[in-house]
């Protein structure tokens, strides 16, 4: 039986990572909402309002599935889905949207419910969901080197800053990351805040309006790139890491939540993979089994997030990219290694773990779909195609 959660179990480290898990989800996607609900037909208030309840619908499952589960389960919205629409829902309106919204939720929700997607996350083994894990994050951990030549002083000295602190602050080193990085961007002079007043948004209830070809002509494509794109890489990271979740019980609640929140511009809750892993690190606390805090502190920044809607962008937008991208990479880093460690361990299985890794860390996509499911399929396949073989000496 789990033990009741602790406020004794959070610390500083967790709240950090709380905090840079949502920046970075924020600063990598929220653009794709603006441009999906531009493509829709949105107003300026209906799209903050959409960035209100999806802050507070991922600060609600966030807090709530991580203190039921004991696992830093961290949701985010589908940024592969984002990107489908925002191609996709031009010439159609915002009552077809959101109808295009429940649809794919109760598509997800079912899965949740008669266990069909459980069964086939079942099948893939760990070290090619760990390989695909490290695929997807390579692109963040490079990142962190690549922004020298952007703002080499900022970038610098944020690298240096989490260096020493690793020999010396371990648990510490991104907190001290993060402050070194705003102290060289404020006295270079690279924060710009707008002149724009800080405002809420309140949400607005849309009636949703079905038709066929929308259902089929977005909506099935929606439900299938953020299954594949989204929510098996977070499955698989959480596994990665070590944590067994129940896949039916995690699909049928962000299907439930989105469901219900679709009408106010929800389009998607999902497992999120990389800024959850942000949150599964060894920096969060040194037992695994506290890492929890971690998302719920996330959970808790996307409420102050939600609250204030699209007025969050401005303070995001306000700190200079190098800063957003070396500090994504460095806290990153000590996933990336694990994940790799753990992908290349069984050398039966290291073949197909380096397949993974290079087709997800690729960036391939095909059908619409990123190359997070094209990686774990090559993997899959590769781990099936090399083990016939063997299987069929032990029949002899």
């Amino acid at each position: 039986m789990l033990s009741p959660p602790s406020l004794r179990h959070l610390t500083f480290p967790a709240i950090t990572a709380g905090l840079v898990a949502v920046l970075v989800g924020y600063a990598s996607s929220a653009a794709l909402i603006f441009q999906a609900a531009e493509a829709a037909g949105a107003s300026a208030l209906q799209t903050g309002g959409w960035l209100t309840m999806l802050g507070l619908a991922m600060g609600v499952t966030s807090i709530g599935l991580s203190l039921w589960y004991r696992t830093p389960v961290l949701t985010a919205w589908s940024t592969p889905g984002a990107a489908l629409l925002a191609t996709s829902l031009p010439g159609t309106s915002v009552a077809e949207a959101v109808g295009v919204f429940i649809f794919a939720s109760a598509l997800i929700l079912l899965c949740g419910v008669t266990g069909l997607f459980a069964r086939l996350m079942n099948h893939i083994p760990q070290a090619i969901s760990a390989a695909m894990l490290a695929g997807i994050l390579l692109r963040f951990g490079m990142d962190a080197f690549t922004s020298l030549s952007l703002d080499f002083p900022l970038a610098g000295s944020m690298c240096l800053a989490w260096l020493l602190c690793r020999r010396y602050l371990p648990r510490y080193a991104v907190v001290i990351a993060l402050l070194t990085g705003l102290l060289a961007a404020a006295l270079s002079g690279s924060i710009h805040f707008s002149d724009e007043p800080l405002r809420f948004s309140l949400p607005s209830y849309t009636a949703p309006h079905f038709t066929f070809a929308t259902l089929l002509g977005i909506g099935l494509p929606f439900f299938i790139v953020t299954m594949a794109s989204q929510n098996a890489p977070g499955i698989a990271t959480l596994r990665a890491a070590g944590y067994p979740t129940p896949v039916s019980s995690l699909m049928s609640w962000t299907g439930l939540a989105a469901l219900l929140l679709a009408p106010f511009g929800v389009f998607s809750v999902c497992i999120a993979a990389i800024t959850a892993a942000i949150c599964m690190g060894p920096e969060v606390h040194p037992d695994p089994q506290r890492r929890y805090w971690g998302a719920v502190c996330a959970g808790f920044f996307y409420l102050v997030a939600g609250i204030f809607g699209a007025a969050v962008v401005q303070l995001f937008n306000a700190v200079p990219p190098a800063l957003i991208h070396t500090l994504a990479g460095l806290a990153l880093l000590g996933t990336i290694a694990g994940s790799l460690q753990r992908a290349l361990a069984d050398e039966s299985q290291r073949d197909a773990a380096v397949i993974t890794f290079l087709i997800t860390a690729s960036g391939l996509s095909l059908l619409g779909v990123g190359a997070a499911f094209w990686g774990v399929l090559g993997g899959v396949i590769a781990h099936l195609a090399l083990g016939l073989p063997e299987r069929k000496k032990r029949l002899l």
